[in-house]
């Protein structure tokens, strides 16, 4: 499910019920700030699911009926109500109005600021699938093509730019950022490649290709004295465990490898999109081996 759209409940008048994850500890299905909106009839987005949002719709219907403002669920994951997360959850809910819906969107607008950069050069159809692939994920999205045809087929709310000279995106590009190449010229891949490896402070590069095209771009490094950055490079992107070539599928594999290269750029940041490490949300130090163990 999506963030919930509080200002299209706002407007539409109905009583609802805004139900966030205010405190998580332990293991949970949802991090802090995940929410849900809940009227007499509908449900919109998820605090996760099972006998914890059963709980949290059952309240929050509860405090519309009886013309209530504000409550609080603290609900322990355990044999109780039926989930063996092992963790412990406190729920805000609070009757919508304008200032709670300014509230939540103040605060998303922050987090927002703090989502990585992924930026996709190429809007061919695997640039398409993969700008399908990244919207709905907490990034800050944006397409880069030198066609404006091809531009005007992504999805509606994707950030896209047309531009003659895309290695300037690059140079402009903020540090943390992911790069991702897959052009309709492979001349233009190995410059704009090239270019954001020099930068040296990428989370990740990558570039669509085969394994004769990462030969010939190492060539080409190493003729620069450049041959190092060539183990920064990840290409084929999404791996080679698969031999499926439909561009759904090298998104799918992409995404969740650009994913895991942003978090790990991430360490040491209590942020929802960083890994779980020790200091953040009580995370112990076996999930944190855990993790480490996941993504090696």
């Amino acid at each position: 499910m999506s963030e919930p759209d509080v200002a299209r409940a706002l407007a539409s008048g109905e009583p609802a019920c805004l139900v966030e994850v205010e405190r998580a500890r332990g293991s949970t299905p949802r991090e802090e700030g995940a929410a849900m909106l809940v009227t007499a009839t509908s449900v919109e987005g998820t605090v996760g699911g099972g006998a914890l949002e059963m709980e949290a719709i059952i309240e929050a219907r509860r405090l519309l009926a009886a013309g209530e403002d504000t409550s609080r669920l603290a609900v322990p994951l355990g044999p109780a109500i039926g989930q063996c997360c092992g963790g412990h959850v406190t729920l805000r809910l609070c009757r919508l109005t304008e200032s709670v819906a300014a509230e939540r969107e103040q605060r998303l607008a922050a987090e927002r600021e703090q989502d990585p950069a992924v930026l996709v050069f190429g809007a061919g159809h695997t640039g398409q699938a993969l700008a399908r692939a990244l919207q709905p994920l907490p990034l800050r999205l944006l397409v880069v093509d030198t066609r404006a045809d091809h531009l005007a087929r992504l999805p509606d709310g994707v950030e896209r730019r047309l531009t003659v000279l895309p290695e300037e995106t690059i140079e402009a590009a903020e540090p943390g950022s992911a790069f991702v190449v897959m052009t309709h010229d492979h001349g233009l891949d190995f410059l704009l490649a090239a270019a954001a490896l020099a930068r040296g402070d990428a989370a990740y590069v990558g570039m669509i290709g085969s394994a004769t095209k990462r030969r010939t771009f190492e060539r080409r490094l190493a003729e620069e004295g450049r041959a190092g950055d060539a183990e920064k490079l990840t290409l084929p992107i999404g791996g080679a465990a698969l031999r499926d070539k439909r561009p759904s599928v090298i998104a799918a594999l992409a995404a969740a490898e650009i994913l895991v290269a942003l978090a790990r750029s991430r360490e040491n940041r209590c942020t929802g999109f960083a890994p779980a490490q020790n200091g953040c949300n009580n995370v112990s130090d076996r999930s944190t081996a855990a993790l480490h163990a996941a993504t090696s």
